[in-house]
């Protein structure tokens, strides 16, 4: 029976915990614990059965991260030839591979053919016709357009196309010798409705009907990432999306059910790592103001990039926790106006909060370390240690 959030994030807590109190890494610094990544890729296995899993490797690029999965079979969906090489190199065979990114040079991908990639997404005639010059006798899926307001971080009109086109891309594909394997789309980063999938997945099983009265017959459908991490706010349970997503497919899919592959990334790793951050300074902008400004030596610069519109509110910890407590204004440490992490969601922190304390910021294995900038304002970019 899986582990409630609660016990399963005290786990993650003491494990990293013992790590801090042993090694007193200098911070700021993420720790990740393997053994959360572990159980979250089993519980997504648990709750998408006979799926492909294909790990976003961009939400955390930590080779121990990638090995450990590549160990447990799960496949990779990367976005760079960077991303290939790592993912060879950590033992994951280039058949486990997409690369998913619909925004590429030709030059990319003939690397990736040439490291043995053979499954590519594409949005658009000129990386169709690309990948059949570079990568001949690939398989392609082709991303739709996607509504996806009900998630936290919806991806707008920058990637995927509307399903007429995609169905001429198919088409074209298989004209160009490429195995014309299905359609990809995304329902946006941290979707909070189990049934935000729903209305993509009937606009693929559309095309793959139309393709195949044709003579195309197209096997697979991506559904692409989206699961969930919990933060401050409780989600549903995976089993919740899981349910959701198998009955959409078997409902516009009929008889003719697909291959599915899934993308997650900050539903394996989120979870699983801790910021350790220390307070450079605790002021107030007048008598009258009953908001302390906590700055801490981690900003929007140095990992926390999904603070931007306060989207991500990572759950606190610090070393002066049992104290009073009063509202904050949480903020990093460049010389940049922007970069002021929470001043809209009410925080409480210790009274007693004073420079050189510890703040933890939890739930922050995804999307930190590989957003954290290369010494801007000459801090450096974010450490991550893992704990086994």
């Amino acid at each position: 029976m899986p582990l409630s959030t609660d016990r399963r994030r005290e786990g993650t807590q003491a494990r990293i915990s013992h790590f801090l109190e042993r090694e007193r890494p200098a911070t700021p610094c993420l720790v990740i614990d393997l053994e959360t990544v572990r159980e979250r890729y089993a519980a997504i296995s648990s709750a998408l059965p006979g799926v492909g899993i294909f790990y976003a490797v961009k939400a955390n690029p930590e080779p121990d991260v990638v090995a450990l999965l590549a160990t447990e079979g799960c496949r990779f969906d990367v976005a760079s030839p960077a991303e290939i090489d790592l993912c060879l190199a950590q033992g994951a065979p280039a058949e486990a591979i997409s690369y998913s990114n619909p925004i590429k040079k030709a030059v990319d991908v003939a690397y990736a053919y040439g490291r043995g990639v053979r499954l590519f997404v594409s949005d658009s005639e000129q990386d169709v016709r690309t990948v059949a010059e570079q990568a001949p006798g690939s398989s392609v899926l082709l991303r739709i357009l996607v509504n996806s307001n009900s998630s936290t971080y919806p991806f707008g009109r920058k990637f995927g196309c509307d399903p007429e086109m995609a169905t001429d891309l198919l088409r074209l594909a298989d004209e160009l010798g490429l195995r014309a394997l299905g359609v990809a789309f995304h329902a946006g980063s941290q979707q909070l409705d189990p049934n935000g999938w729903d209305s993509a997945i009937a606009d693929a099983a559309g095309i793959t009907a139309k393709l195949r009265a044709e003579g195309v017959e197209l096997s697979t459908v991506n559904i692409g990432g989206g699961l969930p991490a919990e933060y401050l706010e409780a989600t549903p349970a995976l089993a919740e999306y899981g349910a959701a997503i198998t009955a959409s497919i078997a409902r516009h899919y009929g008889d003719h059910p697909p291959h599915v592959m899934v993308e997650p990334g900050r539903s394996v790793v989120a979870e699983s790592g801790v910021i350790r951050s220390e307070v450079v300074l605790v002021s107030r902008k007048s008598y009258a103001d009953e908001r302390r400004w906590v700055y801490l030596d981690i900003g929007r610069y140095g990992g926390l990039a999904e603070t931007e519109g306060e989207a991500i509110a990572y759950p606190l910890r610090t070393s002066k926790d049992g104290s009073p407590v009063g509202p904050v204004v949480i903020a990093g440490p460049t010389c940049d106006a922007d970069d002021v992490l929470y001043q809209n969601t009410c925080y409480q922190l210790p009274l007693d909060l004073r420079a050189g304390d510890h703040v933890d910021l939890l739930g922050a294995g995804a999307y930190t370390s590989s957003y954290s900038s290369v010494a801007f304002n000459g801090f450096p970019p974010l450490a991550t240690y893992c704990v086994r």
